[in-house]
């Protein structure tokens, strides 16, 4: 793709200087060659996935849970099998000539048995039908009577709503109660029912305005005697713009126009509120317990159809309430409260309204960890703490309300190994019976069964290849190995597995852990810059923690000569929720002393790291915490490549920022900014964008770019023509490659027309 470059002179002493330091301190003369950059291109076909057999397990259970099939991906193709749990015995799920046959008579195309092109397949509960789509076709094909039926052309993908896009409830179809007698829809911005055997109509709401109207998304109660709707009153939303310079469907440029709401941006409000459709009395309650909203969830009907159940996010984040509305007194009250001095982590939080209609199950990081937790509705109190300890309840799979057992995955656990992997669980209600289902050190992955009896289970780590296992969900006992990845071609190859590396991190105490990538040609006695990939900051950790036979930002620049890792420091999740609150006000920190820690005593016991010429690249949070990097921490990052960064918080997207900079918009948005601080710079920098990011507003970056002209800085900047949310795409990955070579090897990188990149 063309690119528009903006290449400043760059510091020719320096990196003369720079050059023979490299030479005494013992860099090899073939780092940074053409014949690296060709090997490191060609390390994407080299090690790509396909040299990894028996790997890709990803299973699909029937309805009765007696049966699944997957692919196995083999030397010789993908085979399509299934597997009978109760009797442990795999088989293929068809005759892979017979469907290849049928599908070549009928299209008129060529097609390999073993290769067979079939997508987005779906198979009947009684493993005897495929449905699959083929050449723009869906189809249908009888297995055990070899039938094959064209089922029309497949339709083509619906535009799908932005992400950024708030919905303003205006258009939802009219909604039938229950019973089938009324219909609910919304008219001249109020509450209206229908009668469907007279036509007759009633009006509910009076009070509704252009200004302050009635949703369209109106929810019955299960007895079908009363609706909810929310009252809103709009505001008028932001925009952003993006002028794509180089469109393929006209000569002039074409300006698109996108949805965005940035911090400090006023807010939807919202009043739910009860109508009884016999006696047409209005429950419109006091919004005390609600009043500053950053959202409200849409209530919930609770099963005796007394009340309504919702949840109040408030601006801010510092309070997170779920409140119920009685639909016979119009009163609101308290359920449950998360209150905390920086943020409640409400994307974190889970919950379930049980069938009971008396209790709730929600998690909390109440405890510094997340954990999950039993309410009493009528009290408004919990009733136990379920799990506990200095572990980190990642997700639940399942709750079995009958047999009062909850099945989730954890982190932590296990105290001998890295405190990121996760592993499958089961628990009472009493908090009693813990149970491990997946023992095995390792990354795990579970498909549980329709009916909880069996899992699939898929393991793995950086450094150990995938296994699949059949498991017994009761108590994990392995009933069938499934598969075992087998590496071997990718080994012969030359593949060396990265190397998972802990140390302590700023505080001396706590454990950081992380990932080092060598070249394939790896020798201890040479010197080897390093290079930190970086995306860090709260909501996830980043490190990888799964198999891969190769990693996009870090293998291929491994291979041109240099070192590179990647450490999740203080600022990140899912260790604890001190780790993590380290970011609040203070996402510049990102984690930085302590990977600057944990790169030192990495260098430390490995001497060939050459700790004086440390570089750092990312995109996205990535892309500001590099600039953040070279900006703060001149001292140690002696380089930064940084694409589509959200180098100032306020120009973000809201949700991300307010939650963790906090609401009103204050002096540490400013703290926190590139563009304020643009003016310390005092190492090389390459910023990139694409022109048509709808992620992070692209001005974010050309603000940095405009204050690094005022303050007289040198950098380069890289813009891509109609490009999104990139690194770069070939054409960047191309300059980062050369600008690293350049400013942390010291040496010219070689001319594009001798580079091998596809």
């Amino acid at each position: 793709m063309p690119a528009m470059i903006f290449n400043t002179r760059y510091y020719m002493n320096k990196l003369l200087l720079s050059g023979l330091a490299l030479l005494v301190s013992g860099y090899a003369a073939a780092q940074g060659t053409t014949a690296d950059y060709n090997r490191a291109y060609a390390l994407r076909k080299t090690f790509n996935a396909k040299q990894v057999h028996y790997s890709q397990v990803n299973p699909s259970w029937n309805e009765n849970g007696n049966f699944f099939w997957y692919v196995r991906n083999t030397p010789e193709g993908p085979v399509y099998v299934k597997v009978d749990a109760k009797k442990q015995q795999r088989s293929q799920l068809f005759d892979h000539k017979k469907l290849a046959n049928a599908l070549a008579g009928q299209s008129g195309k060529k097609v390999d048995e073993k290769q067979l092109p079939i997508q987005n397949c779906k198979v009947t509960n009684g493993m005897d039908t495929l449905f699959f789509s083929f050449n723009g076709t869906n189809w249908c094909y009888d297995i055990a009577r070899d039938q094959l039926v064209g089922k029309g052309k497949t339709a083509a993908p619906g535009k799908q709503r932005h992400w950024m896009e708030v919905d303003d409830e205006k258009s939802a179809s009219p909604v039938p109660s229950p019973n089938g007698k009324y219909v609910a829809f919304i008219k001249n911005d109020n509450v209206y029912v229908k009668e469907v055997a007279t036509g007759q109509e009633k009006q509910l709401s009076i009070d509704g305005t252009l200004s302050n109207y009635y949703s369209s998304f109106i929810s019955w109660s299960p007895d079908g005697t009363k609706v909810v709707s929310c009252r809103i009153r709009p505001v008028e939303k932001r925009f952003v713009y993006y002028v794509e310079s180089s469109p393929t469907t006209q000569l002039q440029p074409i300006l698109h126009k996108q949805e965005y709401a940035k911090p400090g941006d006023e807010l939807m409000f919202k009043v739910p509120c009860v109508f009884d459709v016999e006696t047409g009395k209005r429950f419109i309650p006091s919004t005390d317990l609600f009043a500053h909203q950053y959202e409200i969830s849409f209530p919930q009907w609770n099963n005796d159809s007394k009340g309504v159940t919702f949840e109040y996010n408030e601006r801010g984040h510092k309070v997170y309430r779920v409140l119920e509305l009685s639909a016979e007194t119009g009163q609101v009250r308290t359920l449950i409260e998360e209150k905390e001095d920086k943020y409640v982590n409400y994307p974190r939080i889970y919950r379930n309204y049980l069938k009971d209609g008396k209790h709730i199950l929600w998690t909390s990081e109440r405890d510094n960890y997340n954990h999950l937790y039993l309410y009493d509705r009528a009290t408004a109190r919990p009733v136990r703490q379920i799990t506990k300890g200095e572990w980190y309840v990642r997700g639940v799979q399942h709750v079995d309300e009958a047999n009062q057992l909850i099945y989730f995955s954890a982190n932590g656990m296990n105290k001998k190994e890295d405190p990121y992997l996760i592993h499958y669980y089961r628990i009472g209600f009493d908090g009693k019976n813990l149970t491990e289902l997946t023992p095995e050190e390792g990354m795990h992955q579970a498909w549980y069964s329709p009916d909880y009896q069996y899992m699939v289970d898929v393991y793995s780590k950086v450094d150990q290849a995938p296994v699949a296992l059949l498991r017994s969900a009761k108590d994990g006992k392995v009933c069938m190995q499934l598969e075992k990845a087998d590496i071997s071609k990718l080994t012969g190859n030359g593949w060396k597995a990265p190397e998972v590396f802990s140390a302590k991190g700023r505080d001396g105490v706590t454990d950081m852990w992380g990932v080092i990538y060598r070249p394939t040609n790896f020798d201890a006695s040479k010197k080897y810059p390093v290079i930190e990939y970086i995306y860090s900051g709260p909501g996830d950790q980043y490190v990888p923690k799964s198999f891969s036979s190769y990693n996009p930002w870090m293998t291929s620049l491994a291979e041109l000569g240099f070192i590179v890792v990647q450490v999740d420091g203080m600022t990140t999740s899912f260790r604890s929720k001190k780790f993590e609150e380290v970011c609040y006000k203070n996402l510049k920190d990102a984690g930085l002393p302590d990977h600057i820690a944990w790169i030192k005593a990495a260098a430390k016991k490995y001497p060939y790291m050459d700790i004086d010429n440390v570089g750092i690249f990312g995109c996205s949070a990535g892309g500001q915490e590099s600039t953040t990097a070279v900006l703060f921490h001149p001292e140690f990052y002696k380089a930064a490549y940084s694409a589509c960064g959200c180098h100032d918080n306020r120009m973000d997207k809201i949700w991300w920022n307010e939650l963790w900079m906090g609401y009103p918009v204050d002096e540490s948005y400013k703290a926190c900014s590139n563009v304020e601080n643009a003016h310390l710079l005092e190492r090389p920098l390459m910023l990139l964008v694409g022109e048509m990011d709808d992620n992070v507003d692209p001005a974010s970056t050309m603000q940095v770019v405009n204050a690094l002209i005022k303050a007289n800085k040198d950098f380069e900047l890289v813009v891509i023509p109609g490009a999104h949310h990139t690194m770069g795409e070939d054409f960047g990955e191309h300059k980062r490659f050369d600008f690293f070579v350049r400013h942390l090897m010291g040496i010219n990188p070689p001319a594009w027309n001798e580079v091998k990149t596809k």
